[in-house]
């Protein structure tokens, strides 16, 4: 080890040990927490993987035991027969569209309302932070007979209306906006405004500026919120059940309840844990893999 190296980790090791000493029986009280938090997250998890390739006498038997043969024929009839496959490709349809217009709309409403004063910038700011407070399942009468009037407009009713996945996407967008605004309304007042005044003495107009100048600057915040819209629309199942009845329509978290219905009858416990599984996978891998970017978006407002 050189000894800058060295001098950095001991450097480290010392802020850690004055960290410790100054936090005292909180840091320990918080470490227990967040391991108690991880126990509790972590083990269903292992516990729904482990049981997606056992058979049903496993499941029921020993919890914790290792399956004799890893039974992938139920990730099989989960795909085929419960028709998961299809469920999850309309949920891919309607959480990518969903989630490009929230962040699309959401990004230019929050740099208007962080960077250019006006009469009633505040009352428009904090009727989109009031939506953070009213629950959506308050509203899902009267949201079912507005977007079942959608359907009557003339020549796109038919496309926005109840059962149609662009009606859901409209609705996922009007729920994610609330706190997409907020998020990206304090990250954009956090950026220099150094850089847009000199691309405005040059000529570049407001889109210009908005589009090439500050979103590229505001690429953490936009990862870290655009990641945090991708989960909570994927796990969405109350606003699916209400608008979309028909079956072909539906998305994953319908597929699986659907699944877990049949199993009190059926007893296909394994295709349900294998469901749960693919439902699972694709949003942990996508945390796992820009797990960084959200860190730095959570963070760089703060060191700002």
């Amino acid at each position: 080890m050189t000894t800058t190296s060295w001098t950095v980790a001991n450097s480290r090791s010392l802020a850690r040990r004055e960290r410790r000493r100054r936090l005292g029986p909180l840091s320990i009280l918080t470490h227990i927490a967040l391991l108690v938090w991880t126990v509790l997250t972590v083990v269903p998890i292992l516990w729904t993987f482990l049981a997606s390739v056992k058979s049903e006498e496993e499941i029921f038997g020993d919890a914790w035991s290792l399956p004799a043969a890893l039974r992938w024929d139920n990730f099989a009839r989960a795909w085929e027969q419960a028709q998961i496959g299809q469920y999850m490709l309309n949920s891919v349809v309607v959480v990518s569209f969903s989630t490009f217009g929230t962040m699309l709309v959401g990004s230019m409403a929050a740099y208007v309302l962080a960077r250019y004063p006006f009469r009633g910038n505040r009352a428009v700011y904090l009727l989109f932070v009031s939506g953070l407070a009213f629950p959506v399942y308050l509203a899902l009468t009267p949201l079912f007979f507005v977007v079942q009037n959608m359907g009557n407009v003339p020549l796109v009713g038919p496309f926005i209306g109840l059962n149609t996945h662009a009606g859901l996407v409209l609705v996922y967008i009007a729920y994610s906006m609330p706190f997409t605004v907020f998020f990206l309304s304090a990250f954009f007042r956090t950026l220099p405004t150094a850089v847009a005044e000199a691309a405005r003495v040059d000529g570049a107009s407001h889109t210009r500026v908005f589009f090439q100048i500050m979103l590229p600057m505001a690429k953490p915040g936009l990862v870290s919120i655009t990641i945090f819209n991708v989960l909570g629309q994927w796990n969405q199942y109350q606003l699916p059940l209400v608008l979309l009845q028909e079956r072909d329509k539906w998305v994953l978290t319908q597929g699986i309840a659907d699944i877990s219905t049949a199993a009190g009858y059926d007893q296909d416990w394994a295709a349900l844990f294998a469901a749960l599984t693919l439902a699972i996978l694709p949003m942990l891998v996508v945390y796992t893999v820009f797990q960084r970017q959200i860190q730095a978006g959570l963070t760089a407002g703060a060191l700002k």
